[in-house]
């Protein structure tokens, strides 16, 4: 019967040529079922040559004491293959301890010693076998994270090109208006985002979010919801109309419970009027052209992707020339120093009353400097997104 094991090619190294015979005799039933396949060479040299036209060898018995080329020498060739799927099993004469320490002081995995006991060989193979399969499997493993490792990579760049990048983003109305963002993802993906798009004329669209948890799946929900809330919001006008029928679709394709936090705004152009609907996000500051800054009152809502049938509302402020709507996740806020202290509230308001007059880029720039400052060394734990809108 065929064996189910994968195969092992295994090479004897011996100047007796009976051995060859009796290992052929010994080991028949599994060469028979192709769990074992041996090769023979009488010297070093000779199995250098078979190694290399069968390099898929992973298990060496060599003698130590031979003619040309010797087991140690043998041993120390091997070891220049940096092959770490490879196994050595020395032989040699009982009383011969001293060679057989220094073959297992240089790498040999085992040794056995003539007279050769089969039974005490049979179970140093199937142990060095185990091993190789170990050496394989991490080695398998390793490639998948390799692998995961540069679809992450790819995904990251897929995902801050999903997201607006030319800035100013409305040329026509860089005059009467200055819009900048930023996102910076935890890990090699985020789920934060942030987004801007042209409703009419008169009128544009704003949006940040957060959507809970991290890595792949984050990504994945992040994704959707941003397209879901631009299609909705190129149907709609409302605000809160945008968002209840984005959250229809999101809770029927939650998985998991997964939602997320939104703040989604209809700006006027002309007139400098914000609606807004906000679903469990950190309330955006506005500041003022004689900068004091205040916290936009929340509407309210709840996140998205949880509650079906939840009617959003709205909520309305004005924008005088000069003012600005600074909009944030909380990774800015709760990002935490090594003693895991927070930069806080406070601090975010300071550095923004303190970049008085400021474009939004110089706004942003400015909150990550005092957040660089203030964290120094620590590792950074949550996604950290800004938009900032400015009428000027």
């Amino acid at each position: 019967m065929q064996s189910t094991k994968p195969k092992v090619k295994i090479l004897s190294v011996d100047d007796e040529a009976p051995l060859e015979l009796l290992m052929r005799q010994y080991f028949r039933r599994k060469i028979r079922s192709g769990e074992y396949e041996f090769f023979f060479a009488h010297n070093g040299l000779e199995a250098l040559t078979v190694m290399l036209d069968n390099p898929d060898i992973e298990i060496i018995l060599s003698d130590i004491n031979m003619p040309e080329m010797d087991g140690l020498t043998l041993l120390a060739k091997i070891n220049e293959m940096r092959n770490p799927a490879l196994r050595v099993i020395m032989v040699s004469a009982y009383g011969d301890m001293k060679n057989i320490r220094h073959a297992m002081n240089n790498g040999a995995f085992d040794f056995t010693t003539k007279p050769i006991d089969m039974d005490d060989l049979a179970q140093t193979i199937e142990k060095a076998r185990e091993q190789i399969e170990y050496v394989h499997q991490s080695q398998k493993e390793h490639t998948q994270l390799e692998s995961l490792k540069k679809d992450l990579t790819v995904a990251a760049e897929i995902q801050q090109y999903i997201l607006p990048r030319i800035f100013p983003p409305f040329p026509e109305d860089a005059e009467r208006m200055d819009i900048a963002a930023s996102m910076q993802a935890a890990k090699d993906i985020g789920g934060d985002f942030y987004d801007f798009f042209r409703l009419d004329d008169e009128h544009i669209a704003l949006v940040i979010a957060d959507v809970c948890g991290k890595g792949i799946p984050a990504a994945l929900f992040m994704a959707m919801s941003r397209t879901l809330i631009r299609s909705k919001g190129m149907q709609v006008m409302g605000a809160a109309e945008c968002l209840t029928e984005a959250n229809k679709l999101l809770v029927s394709y939650s998985v998991d419970k997964m939602f997320v936090t939104v703040f989604y705004a209809v700006y006027n152009i002309n007139t400098g009027q914000v609606t807004y609907c906000n679903a469990g996000h950190n309330p955006p500051l506005v500041l003022r052209e004689d900068g004091s800054v205040e916290e936009l009152p929340v509407t309210r809502d709840v996140v998205l992707g949880i509650i079906n049938g939840f009617s959003f509302h709205e909520g309305s402020m004005q924008l005088n020339r000069g003012d600005a709507l600074f909009m944030f996740t909380d990774g800015v806020n709760e990002a935490t120093d090594s003693e895991q202290q927070e930069f806080g509230m406070e601090r975010l308001t300071a550095t923004l009353k303190n970049g008085k007059g400021e474009s939004c880029q110089q706004m942003i720039d400015g909150v990550k400097a005092s957040m660089a400052a203030f964290v120094g060394n620590a590792e950074q734990s949550d996604d950290i997104t800004m938009l900032a809108l400015k009428r000027t």
